[in-house]
């Protein structure tokens, strides 16, 4: 008799725990949409309709200010810092490429992984360069690997990065197959459902359909006239930058067969359509403990790039990419259920205006030419130390000694940074210097000065860091633009709440980059990643 009461009362007990599950949404969506603006929120909020980025504006929570809060604003230590709540000076990633014991190094590159799903080099990659955890490494802990993680992108390390090191697979698209892999790191195999998406060839029937604008042309006012100056061309053969751009134009070779679609807004398309492939694939949503779906929305900095913030074609991208994210939220509505998931949307870094753009328009403005920098600096030290080719590189706006020649040599180290320090500090195209390994920022003003620190990964990044004036950039000197300084049109980002647990709202309270992942974390009742700086959103989170 008293058996029976006490398996009675062991059963009871164990429902009622089970019923108190903790408060989580069943689904958590990370979008992040590589190279936006935060000013693209409203700039062409006319032009959006109502179910998508407005649906997130209305509905969720704006943190208006939100900028990056580390040096440079690149797209993979942008994924980083989302995912991290770190800086590249704790979690290792320094830029997308830098020097490493005098060899260059690729953010996600493991030479000790094979493909699966695609070719040889474009799948030798994992997130084995990442010095800490991420949110999503985290919530596969907590939950004892009973949620579910995966990271789709155009972009490797868009994809790879944010689903973190415990991942269940990260795909990512391979130009010369035109179709979506992994590597080893995770599967030995592709699923059923990523397969079947494969064999659909989504890629060719987006490539053969030219790019139009969505809307009629007069109602394009945030733009210059179509055929700028300032844009870029797909290729030799495409007669000028007007619209429509012709599929024909669109026509790679060999391991680039697919390359432009990555600069088609219908990248984004396929990037969401595999993101509810494998959203239905996997029963992501469906189970008790949340999973998390990372998102990167790669075509915008492809198209950023070539065409420029001011450009007809970054209009319409944004555009069609308002209404691709509403037909992706009503898909969510309806495979995991309205209430059910929480989604943040914020970019990786923004972009300059195209500097002869400033220019033309009685702005200041102008182009570094890194490899002449390097050449002409090479030439000077040759005259004042007798040796050749002392700086290998200035890749990410720092200086890469050649530490092999400099010791052949026999110079004195702190002797040489300091003569490069005064060369760097007569440019006019550099504003300030820091030797990053003595820490002498002391004269340069916030938020660089804290930015820098943040930036500097060591081993990883330059010994001396130089900062270019505003509205001055490293390439694209004659169309397009790019993006990697600490000035707000590269680091001032969006981040909009969704879903569940967030109440409607609006902050323009200072927010940093890195306090996405606390307050992932603390939405979620788990503990940070493990080199998170950041803080929690109070209006989140209360």
């Amino acid at each position: 008799m008293r058996r029976s009461i006490f398996l009675v009362l062991v059963l009871l007990f164990s429902v009622s725990a089970f019923s108190q599950q903790i408060p989580r949404p069943k689904l958590v969506v990370g979008i992040v949409v590589d190279q936006m603006r935060w000013d693209y929120l409203y700039r062409f909020y006319e032009h959006y309709g109502n179910e998508g980025f407005k649906r997130l504006l209305d509905n969720g929570f704006s943190c208006e200010q939100t900028y990056i809060n580390y040096l440079p604003s690149f797209t993979a230590p942008g994924h980083t810092c989302v995912y991290t709540g770190s800086v590249p000076a704790i979690h290792g990633i320094a830029a997308n490429d830098w020097l490493e014991q005098g060899r260059e190094v690729y953010c996600t590159e493991d030479k000790s992984t094979e493909p699966v799903g695609g070719s040889w080099k474009w799948g030798q990659m994992s997130p084995r360069n990442l010095k800490s955890s991420t949110i999503t490494d985290e919530l596969r802990l907590a939950t004892n690997f009973r949620s579910r993680v995966f990271g789709v992108s155009l972009k490797d390390r868009g994809s790879i990065i944010p689903a973190g090191h415990l991942a269940n697979a990260a795909f990512w698209f391979d130009d010369s197959t035109g179709s979506f892999g992994t590597s080893n790191y995770y599967v030995k195999a592709l699923p059923d459902w990523l397969l079947r998406f494969n064999q659909q060839h989504v890629a060719d029937s987006l490539l053969a359909k030219d790019w139009e604008l969505y809307s009629a042309r007069d109602k394009y006012f945030q733009s210059e006239p179509d055929n700028s100056p300032y844009e870029g061309k797909f290729s030799k053969l495409e007669p000028n930058t007007s619209f429509p751009h012709r599929a024909e134009y669109f026509k790679g070779k060999g391991a680039k067969k697919y390359n432009d679609l990555r600069k088609l807004p219908a990248g984004n398309l396929l990037t969401l359509q595999l993101a509810k492939a494998c959203i239905k694939g996997e029963k992501l949503g469906q189970y008790i403990d949340p999973d998390f779906l990372c998102i990167s929305l790669s075509a915008t900095d492809y198209i950023g790039h070539q065409f420029g913030p001011n450009s007809m074609e970054v209009e319409d991208t944004y555009v069609r990419l308002d209404a691709q994210l509403a037909g992706f939220l009503r898909y969510l509505d309806k495979q995991v259920g309205q209430g059910n998931y929480t989604i943040f949307l914020t970019a990786d870094h923004g972009v300059a205006h195209n500097a002869n753009y400033l220019k033309d328009h009685k702005m200041p403005a102008g182009n570094l030419s890194i490899s002449e920098m390097k050449k002409e600096l090479n030439d000077w030290l040759k005259v004042k130390t007798g040796a050749e080719n002392l700086v290998i590189s200035l890749m990410n706006y720092q200086v890469f000694l050649n530490e092999t020649k400099l010791a052949l040599a026999g110079l004195d180290r702190a002797q040489l940074k300091a003569t490069i320090i005064a060369w760097l500090e007569q440019r006019p195209e550099v504003q300030f210097v820091a030797d990053m390994e003595q820490g002498n920022v002391s004269m340069i003003p916030e938020p660089i000065r804290h930015m820098i620190v943040n930036g500097y990964a060591r081993g990883r990044s330059g010994c001396i860091q130089f900062i270019p004036p505003p509205a001055y950039y490293s390439g694209y000197a004659a169309t397009g633009t790019t993006h990697g300084t600490w000035n707000p049109y590269d680091t001032h980002i969006p981040l909009l709440w969704y879903g569940w647990g967030v109440k409607a709202g609006q902050s323009n309270r200072h927010m940093d980059m890195t306090d996405i992942s606390a307050t992932l974390a603390a939405l979620l009742h788990i503990q940070m990643p493990n080199g998170c700086v950041g803080k929690v959103i109070r209006e989140i989170v209360p």
